[in-house]
């Protein structure tokens, strides 16, 4: 049994578990285990650290399955593409699971929020953290009282959050961070977690909509059994594709900034 720590870029995607008639991160690691002569269809033990949503990204996604010793991070990269990169991985004990062996999950969720008052955001946050019923964040119907850790900070025109617990509900990371937005910026009142956290349902106009996906990133799921090797050169060409995208997306930011500051001239 071996565990690869993935990283990839969600916005091409429709979400990382596999579905009918669109792309999805999982269908591509498949793909490539496939024409690797690995396996033909799910791999034997195989799991998944989480099932991130659609347009969401990582760093250290966690699959787990049997495969070859032969099986590094550069050779899995050699049939995925540029989007998912394998960069480390970690012998795993028989009977792991990825899923259920985690224990705990990271996010990142990177806010544009220029107008937002960070302590207020702060104050809202630490609401929100320890042990909580979500019910009223999320889509899912139970199972929905976790434990969160969570810290915002302010960098430039951004509100970085990061949240951690043993798991998270369906749209809980981003209905959170939506939630706390509302209240930074004077949208909504502190009462407003009150209400949210309270055992009454909050539906229509009155519930929180989830954040956009794509600022959110997954950055950690911890295995204390595990020891992850980084390969080196799949660490190197991972960190080259990614920076290449940054570059990309920046200079379109420019690109969009001259648009914008000239309409209207």
């Amino acid at each position: 049994m071996r565990a690869f720590r993935v990283a990839y870029d969600g916005r091409p995607f429709y979400g990382f578990q596999r579905q009918p008639d669109v792309p999805t991160v999982e269908d591509r690691l498949f793909d490539a285990l496939a024409a690797l002569g690995v396996a033909d269809g799910t791999p034997e033990g195989y799991a998944a650290a989480g099932r991130t949503d659609a347009g969401v990204s990582a760093v250290a996604q966690t699959v787990a399955f049997e495969c070859p010793d032969w099986l590094t991070p550069a050779a899995f990269n050699s049939e995925l593409p540029a989007s998912i990169r394998a960069w480390a991985s970690a012998d795993a004990p028989k009977g792991f699971h990825a899923t259920h062996h985690a224990e705990s999950r990271e996010y990142v969720y990177h806010c544009y929020a220029p107008d937002a008052d960070l302590d207020r955001a702060k104050s809202a946050l630490s609401r929100l953290s320890g042990e909580n019923d979500f019910h009223n964040l999320t889509a899912d119907d139970g199972g929905t009282v976790r434990d969160l850790q969570a810290d915002v900070r302010r960098e430039d025109e951004y509100l970085v959050f990061t949240l951690r617990a043993g798991g998270f509900v369906r749209e809980m990371v981003r209905r959170v961070v939506s939630l706390v937005q509302a209240v930074a910026t004077g949208d909504a009142g502190l009462a407003k977690i009150e209400r949210v956290l309270g055992p009454e349902p909050i539906d229509g106009p009155e519930g929180v909509p989830p954040a956009p996906a794509y600022p959110l990133v997954l950055t950690d799921a911890a295995y204390p059994m595990l020891e992850f090797s980084a390969d080196s050169e799949a660490a190197a060409r991972s960190r080259n594709v990614f920076d290449d995208l940054r570059v990309e997306r920046a200079t379109g930011a420019r690109v969009a900034r001259e648009v914008v500051t000239r309409i209207g001239e």
